[in-house]
């Protein structure tokens, strides 16, 4: 009973394991699919009001200051 429980947890995690494999060619962007992509709603910087505001957000949660790329932990020691 107990060689069977451990064969059948085996058994799960390698269904779990192997169930996330993708292969390379599902992952590149085709052709046909590159305008919808290329869209101005899946653009990251569309809406610039907007990303200050989660900037401020992010950083005032952080309690760190200066905006991204600066070093610093928000403790003064830079």
């Amino acid at each position: 009973m107990k060689i069977r429980r451990i064969a059948m947890l085996a058994l799960a995690a390698l269904a779990a394991g192997l169930s996330g494999c993708a292969s390379t060619s599902a992952v590149r962007v085709q052709p046909w699919e590159r305008a919808t992509l290329a869209d101005y709603t899946m653009q990251p910087g569309r809406d610039p009001v907007g990303t200050q505001l989660s900037e401020h957000i992010y950083f005032s949660r952080e309690a760190a200051a200066g905006g991204p790329g600066v070093g610093g932990a928000g403790c003064g020691c830079n």
